[in-house]
């Protein structure tokens, strides 16, 4: 029994195989919805060996074998180890080989396994991974630009390991800032003082660290929302300054426009709203301003809500949908401005490359939803039913009052308008599509 799999990508069949050759490739082409964390990505496709961890202790392990390796041609790896035992698919026998046939300026991807898992259980997973190359690669070259060494602060969390996956299988390198003793591609970074030789050789610095805005905004959470981003952010842009990097693009987020705004359409020009979010991310975005005297390109990137099984609100709200008791939360009708997990990929990596964009931009989808909406969609896409509703109370026994107003309840209308007057293209404009894409349902 086996499944062959095939997509025409438009690109070159050079790049095509390059893209699987560089690092990241196996983190891009890992569909979120399914269990596992890699551990390892193999080093080579010849005869490299990747690892991915499942639940129960159990690993899934894929040797590449020499004597299926075709340079620019074809690649393959097998199964070495029981993985999937603890998903009752055991025993598992997986041959599972790549093969890219030149069809003029574009490529014929193949992927044929040999395997007892039945095609209606591996099709949606070769699906996500043949849209993925595709749109990737679709991205790199149309922004037509050359390799770039980029430093990344939390490059570890989870928008910070899917960025650096693609910026690496796009020919970039990615030079890690962390706090703890450096490894290969890593520099340490101290928050308080960072070194002055820190950005030496960078070309663009993004930063991503901060700690998370889950909590139940006690005086300590609040404390360590503002502490991890306000200073820290301000040494870096002097530093970006003094380095003389080309451009600084920070992460922000859509709290800038406060708690409850209506219906009122926010765009970026739009003026910043009340609470303690608004006040951080106002104060966030100044400390950028070093930078930009410095002469530094600089883009805050104001997030909204990143689909994704891997984190945020999906991550919470899809055990819950799956089980039949999900529904709109708090009476549904606050706005929420979301974007998929791959688009605001695409946000970030145009902030590092095109020298028009910058100051505050909107990472949004173009089309809001109010949260009814979203738990109506995401019933129709998991196949349940979302009519129970949720009560205040669920989020506010996590978040606290003022969390649960700041976070779970926050109506904003958020909109685009950056991106949309540079022409910018989401890879999925609706929310139906992106939990479709994310979550493998057709």
């Amino acid at each position: 029994m086996g499944i062959e799999h095939w997509s025409t990508v438009p690109a070159p069949i050079e790049e095509v195989w390059a893209w699987h050759e560089r690092p990241g490739a196996f983190a891009r082409l890992q569909a979120p919805w399914l269990p596992g964390r890699i551990v390892r990505e193999a080093e080579s496709l010849r005869d490299g060996r990747a690892e991915l961890a499942l639940p129960a202790g159990q690993r899934w392990i894929a040797q590449h074998d020499p004597e299926g390796y075709r340079p620019g041609e074809a690649f393959v790896d097998e199964r070495v180890t029981e993985g999937l035992a603890s998903l009752a698919l055991a025993p598992v026998r997986w041959h599972h080989e790549h093969r890219f046939v030149a069809d003029g300026e574009r490529t014929r991807a193949i992927d044929s396994v040999d395997t007892p898992i039945g095609s209606r259980a591996l099709r949606p997973m070769f699906t996500y991974r043949h849209r993925q190359l595709a749109d990737d690669l679709h991205r790199h070259l149309t922004a037509g630009v050359g390799p770039l060494r980029i430093a990344m602060t939390g490059a570890s969390g989870l928008i910070g390991t899917a960025l650096s996956a693609f910026l690496t299988t796009g020919g970039h390198e990615v030079v890690r800032l962390v706090r703890h003793e450096p490894a290969e591609g890593e520099r340490r970074w101290d928050p308080e003082s960072p070194d002055p030789a820190l950005l030496e050789g960078v070309d663009v610095l993004v930063h991503l660290a901060g700690a998370s805005i889950l909590g139940r905004f006690d005086e300590q959470h609040r404390a360590e929302v503002r502490g991890s981003r306000v200073e820290p952010t301000r040494r870096l842009a002097e530093l970006a300054a003094a380095s003389g990097v080309r451009a600084l693009v920070s992460a922000s987020a859509i709290g800038y426009y406060g708690l409850s705004r209506g219906d009122e359409r926010l765009d970026e020009d739009a003026a910043p709203g009340d609470g303690f979010l608004a006040e951080v991310v106002v104060d966030w975005e100044a400390a950028t301003r070093p930078a930009e005297a410095g002469g530094v390109r600089t883009v805050q990137v104001r997030t909204g809500i990143v689909q994704t099984p891997r984190g945020g609100t999906l991550q919470l709200f899809r055990p819950l949908w799956a089980a039949g008791v999900g529904g709109p939360l708090a009476g549904g009708e606050q706005w929420q401005s979301w974007i998929d997990l791959d688009d605001l990929l695409d946000v970030y990596h145009r902030a590092i490359v095109d020298e028009g964009m910058r100051g505050p931009v909107n990472a949004v989808a173009p089309a809001p939803v109010r949260q009814r909406e979203y738990a109506g969609t995401l019933g129709a896409v998991l196949h349940r039913p979302a009519i129970i509703p949720t009560p205040e109370l669920a989020p506010r026994l996590l978040l606290g009052e003022e969390g649960t107003r700041e976070v779970a309840l926050a109506d904003q209308r958020v909109v685009p308008a950056v991106l949309e007057g540079l022409g910018h293209r989401f890879r999925r404009p609706t929310l139906e599509a992106s939990l479709r894409h994310q979550l493998g349902r057709r």
